[in-house]
């Protein structure tokens, strides 16, 4: 008997030294990677690891070197085939006779303002497409009667062609900046209210069946559940209005402009400036780029896919 109780009480002595150091442990928890050596080795990846990113890299940079490349090869054949008279530059110019263009214009001080005119009317027109077009697809969203009505004309109206409706524009706002504005709205706005409203109505109908049992309003079903859900959706809208901001607006200098990018393309075809014509076209490109890349940086927050 002696022995069991002696048992015991070491037992029970081993059990109350382990509470104290579990006790202390909760007062004083132990700092981390105290030494320098132990956070060299956290910071340090694996081999694999290491050897993936690099390959990421390497994968990277074999991509911008090609892109790189395929372009300086193409207006290098391109200013070859024109100076041996190949292929004639008075049909479709050369690289090097686009630029002095550009030189010349730049030095007039034409550009500038054409350029302007163009980037003014696609930028207000790009606006006023993607606010509309938004407001009317949650209009849409929220009334179900209203939507079923309305679906068949959004339809109609998207696979009508808008340069149909040039005299008519001309005739309701008159020539010049209007018209063109409205000719970009004509063309954005459908293409954004339909995407838009699509994207609403993906949301996955279980996870509005949960905050409905949670006694969610709509106001609130939209802006906790629709509305962010749709946002990837929404940045790529942005992106496809970026080039039919761009169609609608030299559309509508190709009706009616007295000034801008579009303009100076159709004046240049009237005179058989070809040059002309090719640097019209070339500085449209860079603004048109520039304006989807503002737009690709804005997809990077939204869709984590796009970041590589």
């Amino acid at each position: 008997m002696t022995k069991q109780k002696k048992k015991i009480e070491n037992e029970q002595n081993q059990f109350s030294k382990k509470e104290k150091e579990i006790q202390k442990t909760r007062k004083n928890p132990p700092k981390m990677h105290k030494n320098k050596k132990e956070i060299k080795e956290i910071k340090n990846f694996s081999k694999s690891h290491q050897l993936f990113v690099k390959r990421l890299r390497r994968d990277k940079f074999v991509i911008v070197f090609f892109r790189i490349f395929v372009l300086a090869a193409f207006l290098g054949l391109w200013e070859l085939l024109t100076y041996t008279n190949v292929i004639d530059p008075f049909f479709i110019s050369s690289p090097s006779r686009i630029i002095s263009q550009i030189v010349l214009l730049a030095k007039d001080g034409t550009l500038w303002g054409h350029a302007w005119v163009t980037l003014y009317e696609t930028l207000i027109g790009f606006a006023i497409a993607t606010v509309l077009g938004y407001i009317i697809a949650v209009l849409l969203w929220w009334n179900e009667k209203v939507r079923k009505v309305f679906e068949p004309y959004i339809v109609v109206l998207n696979s009508l062609p808008k340069i149909a409706l040039g005299p008519v524009i001309i005739l309701w706002v008159g020539a010049g900046t209007n018209a063109i504005v409205l000719m970009c709205v004509l063309i954005c706005i459908v293409i954004t209210t339909m995407s838009m409203l699509s994207a609403f109505l993906s949301v996955e109908e279980g996870k509005i069946l949960l905050l409905k049992s949670m006694n969610a309003n709509k106001f609130q079903i939209f802006f906790k559940l629709v509305l962010p859900s749709a946002m990837p959706e929404f940045v790529s809208v942005l992106k496809i209005n970026v080039g039919m901001s761009w169609v609608g607006s030299i559309m509508g200098e190709y009706l009616t402009s007295k000034a801008g990018l579009g303009y100076l393309i159709v004046y240049g075809g009237q005179i058989f400036k070809i040059d002309l014509v090719m640097a019209a076209t070339f500085i449209l490109c860079i603004l048109a780029f520039g304006m989807y890349y503002f737009v690709s940086l804005l997809e990077k927050k939204y869709n984590p896919k796009t970041k590589s």
